[in-house]
């Protein structure tokens, strides 16, 4: 019953991917863009860890872990650099 659960989720997650890539291309505006990259950095998060669930080992919540801390640095830094055209101050 969980790989049927694991399975639905793990397309769920794909059709998210799919459109948060449509969106990058389509989008206006950068900062769409920009929401959309940090969109899909949260969408292969989840995939990393339902594919972690589903092969049942725990490697995959570590590197989950490493991924979430730079799609996080990324986005502050790309976000600075559009709104000031540096990332160092």
């Amino acid at each position: 019953m969980i790989d049927i659960a694991l399975y639905i989720a793990m397309a769920v997650v794909g059709l998210s991917q799919v459109m948060a890539m449509v969106r990058l291309l389509k989008g206006p505006m950068v900062g769409d863009r920009i929401l959309a990259l940090d969109t899909m950095v949260v969408n292969a998060i989840a995939m990393i860890i339902l594919v972690g669930m589903h092969w049942g080992t725990q490697i995959y919540f570590e590197s989950a872990l490493i991924f979430a801390m730079l799609g996080f640095v990324s986005t502050v830094a790309l976000c600075r650099f559009v709104l000031r055209g540096d990332i160092i101050e």
